[in-house]
């Protein structure tokens, strides 16, 4: 389900939800990477709502939050504007985030409790940099 919706308070908020729950990925012992994988995914999910809030869009559903993304955000010719300000979201943001959705799902939803050390390593370090481009790309659009 889709809404429409905007405020700068709940922008704030999620931001700030995705940014603690980055942080809960340290205090987390390595041999619960299951729940590393879920805290990634949740990070990437706020930012995610942030994202669209700034587009007046808010959604209670991950299959939509992620449609909103690839139609608001996702964009194959650069414009100069784009160029410029580097409000760039590209195919590799969409597939990070499908990647980090599937990844909580099977961390959430099956028997498996242990995963591979690296691919947890590595969503932790896309996760960053996902959080990172979102809050630069409201940061310019909000300026």
């Amino acid at each position: 389900m889709i809404f429409k919706s905007s405020s700068k308070h709940e922008i704030k908020g999620h931001l700030e939800k995705a940014r603690h729950n980055l942080s809960f990925l340290k205090e987390i012992k390595s041999e619960y990477n299951d729940w590393m994988l879920v805290a990634c995914y949740y990070a990437a999910y706020h930012a995610a709502l942030a994202l669209i809030l700034s587009k007046q869009y808010f959604s209670k559903n991950h299959d939509a939050t992620l449609c909103i993304l690839i139609k608001e955000f996702y964009t194959k010719e650069l414009s100069k504007e784009d160029i410029l300000l580097l409000n760039l979201f590209d195919a590799q943001d969409l597939l990070f985030y499908v990647e980090s959705k599937q990844k909580r799902e099977e961390a959430s939803y099956s028997t498996k409790i242990k995963f591979n050390i690296q691919e947890v390593n590595n969503l932790k370090l896309k996760t960053t940099l996902f959080i990172n481009k979102v809050e630069k790309i409201i940061e310019i659009e909000h300026d």
